[in-house]
């Protein structure tokens, strides 16, 4: 990369860091520039404005967040061995983020509100998320892996809340069993779908 890219790409990463600890609501080119050692003028140059910024730091969260789920469990096979490996890779995303906390959760919590091009950055990367969930349960379907005629709308629905509330129980309530029970229940939303090991 050259200078500058280096540069953006060490702010953004600076910037990602401080928004798991006070939001990405918190973030301001000034608040990055006191992390970063630079000016404001110099953080500005970068991205032009607070909003871009914070837009920059959702793309690069959803980037990490593909590259450490998303992408590993597509080397499994298509159908319930991939979809098993999406589950367990945000599961242990999810464990990891107990004391960061997830940009997806808090940042819905702070724009869910609040319409303009941050919301809808932090909006589509959990569409886009949920999107290849169910990409993936309709091919664990369509392999036989799941009963035919079940529906996947659901079960990706059905999952999501399972991390939703693994993701509340661990980081809010300091429940040590949260991800056992996490685990548990995506075994019983398996069966309650007829998964057969393919």
């Amino acid at each position: 990369m050259q200078k500058g890219q280096q540069t953006k790409s060490a702010i953004v990463d600076a910037a990602l860091g401080l928004a798991t600890q006070i939001g990405i609501e918190g973030l301001s080119i000034g608040a990055v520039a006191e992390v970063m050692q630079m000016s404001k003028s110099g953080v500005f140059a970068h991205f032009g404005s607070r909003e871009e910024l914070q837009i920059s730091v959702i793309r690069e969260y959803h980037h990490r967040f593909e590259s450490e789920v998303f992408y590993p469990a597509m080397q499994e096979a298509r159908g319930l061995p991939r979809l098993q490996a999406l589950f367990a890779n945000w599961m242990k995303r999810t464990s990891a983020e107990i004391d960061s906390g997830c940009l997806y959760i808090s940042g819905a919590a702070e724009f869910d509100d609040r319409p303009g091009p941050v919301r809808d950055a932090l909006a589509s990367s959990v569409k886009t998320w949920l999107s290849a969930v169910h990409r993936a349960v309709v091919q664990a379907r369509d392999e036989h892996h799941l009963n035919k005629n079940m529906d996947a709308s659901q079960m990706v629905f059905e999952i999501h809340g399972l991390i939703l509330a693994l993701h509340y129980e661990a980081r809010f309530l300091k429940s040590a069993k949260s991800f056992n029970r996490a685990k548990h229940g995506f075994e019983q939303i398996l069966l309650r779908y007829g998964a057969t090991q393919p």
